[in-house]
Order: structure tokens, then sequence, then C-alpha cells
């Protein structure tokens, strides 16, 4: 996968979708105050609308923004549950087996407990990493085909992650984030004008990041 096409694609989407183009700017910095605006408008871009669209139909642009935001949602249902788990196994009360009168004790000693809190762990990174990718291909199809139901075909993003490769699709979004990371630490280190231009310059990472997953899903056929 050409990591470096994916950003200069991205940032030429960008620049054509806001420099010089001072109201729909204006508009999307109002979208992101009411931000399932700009979500529905991420929708949009995510669609494969070339060049970017315009920010109207504002009623279309909030349905499409709770319908993005409720599969999000969904997708992080399993992530929580395996966080929350270790905690709740360890304070989960058992009948003591020793003189009835003497109380209860945690399922796990302590000593246990930190050896399954690790396991949970590795478990969590692992099922953030898989659902943090499925959802983001599940986005994408969502907006590709207008279906929330098409978000949660499970074996066909299954299908499409695995026509791209996993490794390649993991990578692509390591790189996106480190570069929207580097941009935002450089803003914030300027004094009092880096934080205005990072919330000035907010509409441009939102554009960036969902046009260049746009093309991540691209790199390969989505099965039908």
């Amino acid at each position: 996968m050409d990591y470096i096409r994916l950003l200069s694609d991205s940032f030429d989407y960008t620049k054509e979708a806001l420099w010089g183009r001072w109201v729909r700017w204006l508009l999307l910095l109002i979208s992101v105050v009411i931000f399932p605006l700009i979500y529905g408008y991420s929708v949009r871009v995510m669609s494969g609308t070339k060049p970017a669209p315009e920010a109207e139909g504002w009623i279309g642009l909030f349905v499409d923004g709770i319908k993005l935001l409720v599969i999000t949602v969904v997708y992080t249902i399993p992530i929580w549950i395996l966080a929350l788990l270790p905690f709740a196994a360890y304070f989960i009360p058992v009948s003591a087996t020793t003189t009835p009168g003497t109380g209860s004790e945690s399922l796990f000693s302590p000593e246990v407990a930190i050896i399954v809190a690790l396991v949970f762990f590795v478990l969590f990174i692992v099922a953030a990493i898989v659902f943090g990718i499925l959802a983001t291909f599940a986005m994408v199809r969502f907006s590709r085909t207008g279906r929330m139901g098409e978000a949660f075909r499970l074996r066909t993003l299954l299908a499409h992650i695995g026509r791209i490769g996993w490794l390649d699709v993991f990578i692509a979004l390591v790189v996106l984030t480190v570069v929207l990371a580097v941009v935002e630490l450089v803003l914030i280190l300027v004094p009092i004008l880096g934080v205005i231009l990072l919330l000035l310059l907010m509409p441009a990472f939102i554009i960036f990041t969902y046009r260049y997953i746009a093309l991540i899903y691209e790199s390969a056929p989505a099965p039908a």
C-alpha cells in the first residue's frame, strides 16, 4: 500500500475542499459544534464524492451523522465489555469455603487477579485493533451504500479487509494517527495562536481523516 499517495491525495482533497471556500469552512466549523452534522458530512466524504461535497441538506446530514454515531457505538461495545470484565471478575463475591458466617471473598486472589487482568489487557488491545478496523470499514460501507445494515455484514467486511491485508490496513491507520498527532502537537506548542489554529483547522483534520479512510477502503474492490 502506498501510504505517501494516501497522505498526498487526502491533503489535496482537503485543500481543494476548503482553501478559498470560506463559507463552506465556516459552515463546517458550526457543524463541528453540532457534531452529528459533521459526522453526516463525513459520510458524504467517505461516499467517494469528488470534489468535496457542499455543506448543505442539513437534515440529511444530521440523520446520517446519528446513523454513523450508532454504528460506531455498536462496534465499541465488545471493547468496553473486555475492558470491564477483569474488574467485574475481581469484585464478584463468592461464598467462603471456611466456617459459615465468615463472609465472602473475591472470585480471584489479588495475585491471580493481576494475571487475569494482564491477559484481558492483551485481549483488549487485540480487540480494539480488530474492532477498530472493522468499524472503519463499516463506516465507509454504510457511506457507500446508504444502508445501515451493510455496516454489520461482518463476513463481507472481513473479506474486504482480507483482500487488502490486515497488516496493511493497520499500518495505514497508524500512519494517519501519527501524522495527525504530530501536526496537532506542533500547533499546541505554539502559545495561544496554536490552540486557535487547532480549533479553526478542525474541519480540515476531519475531511483529511475521512478521505484517507475512504482511500484505504478503495485499495481493493469491495465485495458485493
